[in-house]
């Protein structure tokens, strides 16, 4: 087996390099982080995307569920009469 190089062996090496050489492990270093972030960040966008049309469409199911007119007064008049029986039920 193998085996892992730690982050303080990559340092001490990386302090035997030529300046020179450092800086251009620092410029692939970078590069290379540069790449992953970006990936990151459109797997990211992507994902919000993606939940923001799964919310649209679960919208879309609950609006043609309500297809039926509704007079918004005349249900809270039922709301208010159903709580007011249940409010004297628990009294008596």
């Amino acid at each position: 087996m193998s085996k892992q190089t730690t982050l303080e062996e990559i340092e001490l090496l990386s302090m035997q390099l030529p300046l020179k050489e450092q800086l251009k492990l620092l410029s692939r270093l970078s590069h290379h982080l540069t790449e992953v972030i970006s990936r990151l960040e459109v797997n990211s966008k992507t994902q919000r995307q993606k939940n923001a049309v799964a919310i649209l469409r679960e919208c879309d199911r609950a609006a043609a569920a309500f297809t039926r007119k509704t007079d918004s007064s005349e249900t809270i008049r039922h709301l208010r009469e159903e709580r007011h029986q249940q409010l004297c039920q628990s009294e008596s």
